[in-house]
């Protein structure tokens, strides 16, 4: 079993793994610095995109309407630039503190806790294995959050696309009948949590394959599938495209934590770029892949952002294939290949907590019961997120919860202090010092602020949320407001 500070909750291990060719014949256990060989600037291209294109994407439309159409794609552009900033910390700070002290290269929470220990604080120093897990507490969080994400993502849109098709089928009678008809045809659909039931034993089997090499040929499909779904929603958004002098500048400040929670949940790749790091052939190009991959990433998040808002409006979901009407074969498509790409993410994601979770447990039990134990405890924490899923049952909410609490943390929190802490001979400028701990104060308030007003709407929902749980047919064909 490899030791808590090799693993390190390192979320593009498993993913470097599935990569094929060279990545194939690596062991997760094995040294890095004994590696004949890392990945290529290419593949760390790839790597980085891969970690930070998921479904935090295509909440991002609705994140622009949380705070206004000029406001909005500024802010996001913004709050990108200041994420790749703080990436570059991390990368730094990790690579000074390796080379200081003559160690192979450090993940995230070894690069918190070593900082911490050469900190000239006595109390930073006693608090370095509290940091260490800290880390680790909110890594975990993080990747069980996305997991949740995923049990409503795709309950969501499979329930789109079942009931989408028994509608195309009935169409037109549909057109026929009466309005009351229509709602009463409409009203047979299933709830929404009942579908992430019934989705729940097919991921615990999925969760059950521990080595995710396994799943190199299903996650190539994946990435494509991906990119395919991606190619057909700008298609289709582009072909009606309204005027954004219509739309809201910008909106309350009661909506910007909304828009806070969900845009950095989308950038999620904070805890790709270590690993990416450690096995580089050249890991000093590390900086200029940062610049190029979340250059590009950056790009592509504003721009789908902004038209996904300009083309549904007010009528923008949680996740813009919940947008696309049902009447066409190639929005259907969009809403399976999509869905079949997030069903072999949740295995990606749900990797690292297993293995920083389940052998502590297992070490515990006598060893003809481990494997019963291990299974176990992978479906318990399955239908934990599922649960999760089931009591907070909006897409919208979830991503906006888990980016407030766990990734506003990890993004924007930790990397600035980390700076500050980590050169105890070296004291920072002061243009440094304020630059650090802005960035630090900036995601703690977005940490309270998008917390408390996201638990706010799932405590109390306004009845706009409520009437999703069921299908009232506004999905089917969406409108857009009158100009």
């Amino acid at each position: 079993m490899p030791a808590a500070e090799q693993l390190d909750m390192e979320v593009m291990t498993p993913l470097m793994e599935e990569a094929g060719g060279e990545e194939e014949d690596v062991d997760i256990d094995e040294d890095p610095e004994h590696l004949p060989q890392g990945i290529t600037f290419t593949q760390t291209l790839l790597h980085l995109l891969k970690g930070n294109i998921g479904t935090g994407l295509l909440g991002l439309p609705l994140a622009v309407k949380n705070a206004g159409i000029v406001l909005g794609p500024v802010s996001l552009l913004l709050m990108g630039v200041v994420c790749v900033h703080c990436m570059h910390i991390l990368v730094n700070c990790s690579h000074q503190v390796s080379e200081r002290l003559k160690r192979s290269p450090l993940g995230y929470s070894d690069t918190v806790a070593v900082a911490m220990e050469m900190s000239s604080s006595q109390c930073l120093r006693r608090s370095a294995h509290f940091g260490r897990h800290l880390v680790n507490f909110f890594l975990v969080l993080t990747q069980l959050g996305f997991c949740s994400v995923y049990f409503v993502f795709l309950a969501e849109n499979i329930k789109q696309v079942m009931e989408g098709a028994h509608l195309n089928s009935s169409v037109e009678t549909v057109l026929i009948h009466s309005n009351s008809s229509e709602e009463g045809a409409v009203a047979t659909g299933l709830d929404l949590r009942l579908y992430m039931v019934f989705l729940l034993p097919f991921i615990i089997v999925l969760t059950f394959i521990r080595d995710l090499r396994n799943m190199a040929a299903l996650s190539a499909i994946a990435n494509l599938c991906m990119a395919v779904s991606l190619l057909l929603i700008f298609t289709y958004i582009l072909n009606d495209v309204s005027d954004p002098r219509r739309l809201p500048y910008a909106s309350t400040w009661r909506k910007f934590p909304f828009f806070f929670g969900t845009a950095i949940f989308a950038f999620e790749g904070i805890g790709v770029v270590l690993p990416l790091e450690n096995q580089m052939r050249e890991p000093k190009r590390v900086p200029q892949a940062l610049n190029i991959g979340m250059g590009f990433i950056m790009i592509l998040y504003v721009t789908l952002a902004t038209l996904g808002y300009l083309r549904f409006r007010d009528d923008i979901k949680g996740s813009i294939t919940l947008n696309l009407p049902h009447d066409s074969w190639s929005n259907q498509l969009v809403k399976v290949l999509y869905s079949f790409s997030v069903f072999v993410s949740f295995a990606v994601q749900f990797f690292v907590p297993a293995e920083i979770l389940v052998p502590p447990v297992c070490g515990r039990i006598r060893k003809s019961w481990r494997r019963v134990a291990d299974l176990s405890l992978r479906a318990l924490l399955v239908c934990l997120t599922c649960i999760t899923a089931v009591l907070i049952p909006r897409l919208d909410l979830v991503i906006s919860l888990v980016g407030a609490v766990s990734s506003s943390a990890l993004a924007l929190v930790f990397p600035p202090l980390v700076e500050l802490v980590a050169f105890p001979s070296q004291p920072p400028p002061p243009l440094v010092l304020f630059k650090d701990l802005s960035i630090a104060a900036f995601g703690f308030i977005g940490f309270l602020s998008g917390t408390y007003v996201t638990l706010e709407e799932i405590i109390y929902p306004d009845d706009q949320g409520q009437t999703r749980l069921h299908d009232n047919g506004s999905w089917a064909t969406p409108t857009t407001s009158p100009p």
